[in-house]
């Protein structure tokens, strides 16, 4: 995935504490049969928001908000993998508005998020919006979507699923 990470971080929210990124531990989206494991992921020397090492688990953009916290938490999933194998986010054009995602601390807290929206952006537009918000407590799933570009070794487009958080379902 190549995306121009468009963190606007303060050194406030670059500072990554450890123990807090150790406590959010899993993406759950009941609806198109998701439970990863969450990875903390940062930025490539390309610029772009990192990926998780494998197809099964997800990335958290580790210089943004957690999940659950105020302001926008991103995280990132492979869709389609290497000789045709499956990967976390398949089916995450599945979703829509309404559906309920959840994210699982290492306590058991659990942070619920309704899907607001879906947007497709072209691989290299700018979209600040995926990872910082003005107010509120918002998740953002992206995933590659398109054509693949065997030269460049990534998709055309990027999925963007927005949710926000609910006090109670």
């Amino acid at each position: 995935m190549v995306w121009v990470a468009f963190a606007f971080a303060t050194s406030e929210t670059a500072r990554v504490d450890e123990a807090l990124a150790e406590d959010t531990v899993r993406l759950r989206i009941p609806s198109i049969g998701v439970d990863a494991l969450i990875e903390d992921v940062g930025i490539t020397p390309a610029g772009a928001m990192d990926t998780p090492k494998g197809p099964d688990n997800v990335g958290w953009y580790s210089l943004g908000s957690r999940p659950g916290e105020v302001g926008t938490a991103t995280i990132a999933g492979h869709r389609g993998w290497k000789n045709g194998s499956t990967a976390v986010f398949d089916q995450l054009d599945a979703l829509r508005k309404g559906d309920v995602i959840q994210v699982v601390g290492s306590g058991g807290k659990l942070d619920s998020f309704i899907v607001r929206e879906t947007r497709v952006y072209g691989r290299d537009e700018y979209a600040p919006e995926v990872f910082v918000s003005s107010d509120g407590t918002h998740l953002n799933l992206i995933t590659c979507v398109g054509d693949w570009d065997r030269s460049l070794k990534t998709s055309a487009e990027r999925l963007v699923v927005f949710a926000d958080k609910v006090s109670h379902i």
